[in-house]
């Protein structure tokens, strides 16, 4: 078997920059060179100042403190990198088509295609290509006839290694893995490359923990993780509706549920709704790919799991404007949190932008807190919908650092991301800093409904009547 020294990552992003720091740190004998074609994110990857790596996650920093500069670098060398690498992950962004067939739908896969194109130009030898991005069923075989046909005699291994990280919780996720998914061809130089990646996962998990897979099992695999995790989200959030008519408790009715050991009691916290880079863009791409089969109960079947998601943004909305005597316009409301969940600066579908973008709609005037959003960031999800002009989304939205002087003559706080901080805010001081009545809407069943009450706040939960 080849022994693995060098690899590049191309892609410094959610995924190639904390699972190329994770290896590094437990491989000291391999050198590894993570690539970006965005000079400004691979900057900040090596500022001297750790607090500001582009991504945000518990332990990260510690971990690129640790080995940066010893066999872990970054780079917008990418040629010299994929030259001098004998393995090579891929790691771009593969988001949603905006155009053209599938629409809306399926995975916008440019990006890969211009890594595979960059890959069979630069290469002189032999190279295991490994696919870390999400993508559909069967992009390995374009990635392999795009370097075959287009490479010097270079013979390529592609294997599929999806990823099965959660935001926030991403180091633990890698140092503690359920299970490693490495999909590769039967061949006997399909099964050493399989083998060669599975021998750098050995360094810290154990091998019965390593499934090998063929290709096409693999790049679904994770499709459909997601999709079972976004269907639990979903189907709670359902029963929400219900538990808010009725005097049935959602979390009353999660905990006995989950109870059960056929079912068990993860994702069945009710929110406002899931967001993240990964669930509704691999749901999308499942339905497309069932649409294209012919298989259309297949795709309505998980297209419902999207729907009920919005429906579950939309509902809390609303239930804002109806709350506040049917009109929000000119009203001050502080949203509690931009990022889609805690311990994490993405905001890549975060329910926030939605609810925001329904207010603003309303005319209402939004201020925003997260300790760990830029204001670049939320202006940027606003303008990305395009449903109004970005200079009317700078007028209503002003983006704070303050979250307790925020509420000075505001008529309502939405919690939207569950961060911890929150908890231990001094509400009685919010209380008197706002409008009366004063009103909390806590979409992320954070707060203590007697409490709140007691404040003399008018208080609404997620989930609970």
């Amino acid at each position: 078997m080849r022994k693995i020294t060098e690899i590049c990552c191309i892609g410094a992003g959610y995924v190639g920059g904390p699972t190329m720091a994770v290896i590094a740190n437990k491989c000291p004998e391999i050198n590894i060179t993570v690539v970006d074609i965005n000079e400004k994110r691979i900057a900040d990857w090596n500022a001297t100042d750790l607090e500001n790596l582009p991504i945000y996650e518990p332990g990260l920093k510690e971990i690129v403190a640790e080995n940066r500069n010893k066999n872990l670098f970054f780079s917008t060398e990418i040629d010299e990198a994929i030259d001098k690498a004998q393995m090579i992950f891929i790691s771009v962004n593969t988001p949603t088509k905006t155009y053209g067939k599938g629409k809306g739908q399926a995975a916008d896969l440019k990006y890969i295609e211009l890594c595979a194109r960059n890959i069979a130009k630069v290469a002189k030898d032999d190279k295991i290509v490994v696919e870390k991005s999400t993508l559909p069923v069967r992009t390995a075989r374009a990635i392999k006839n795009i370097l075959e046909n287009t490479g010097n005699d270079v013979h390529y291994e592609i294997l599929s290694n999806p990823e099965f990280l959660a935001e926030g919780t991403a180091i633990n996720d890698l140092l503690k893995a359920d299970r490693v998914l490495i999909g590769g061809d039967d061949t006997p130089s399909g099964q050493e490359a399989k083998d060669a990646l599975s021998k750098i996962y050995e360094h810290w998990l154990p091998k019965e923990k390593i499934l090998q897979t063929n290709v096409w099992s693999s790049e679904l695999s994770k499709l459909v993780a997601n999709a079972f995790l976004a269907q639990r989200v979903s189907s709670i959030n359902s029963i929400s509706a219900l538990c808010e008519k009725t005097d049935a408790n959602i979390q009353e009715v999660s905990k006995a549920i989950g109870f059960d050991s056929r079912i068990g009691s993860k994702f069945l916290q009710a929110s406002v709704g899931f967001g993240g880079s990964c669930f509704q863009k691999d749901i999308l791409n499942l339905v497309y790919i069932a649409r294209s089969y012919a298989l259309h109960e297949v795709a309505n079947y998980w297209e419902q799991v999207i729907l009920m998601n919005d429906y579950q943004k939309q509902r809390f909305a609303e239930n804002i404007i109806n709350t506040l005597y049917n009109t929000v316009s000119g009203k001050k409301i502080v949203f509690y949190g931009w990022a889609f969940k805690k311990d994490t600066n993405d905001t890549r579908e975060s329910a926030a932008i939605y609810i925001a973008d329904a207010l603003l709609d309303e005319k209402a005037e939004i201020v925003v807190y997260d300790p760990k959003v830029s204001g670049k960031q939320v202006y940027a999800d606003l303008d990305y919908l395009n449903t109004r002009d970005p200079n009317l989304n700078k007028e209503l939205v002003k983006v704070v650092n303050d979250p307790i002087e925020a509420t000075k003559a505001a008529h309502a706080v939405a919690i939207l991301t569950e961060w911890d901080e929150f908890k231990t805010f001094d509400w009685q001081k919010i209380f008197e800093n706002m409008s009366k009545p004063a009103f909390v809407f806590d979409g992320r069943r954070l707060l203590d409904t007697e409490k709140m009450n007691e404040i003399g706040f008018k208080y609404y939960k997620i989930g609970q009547s």
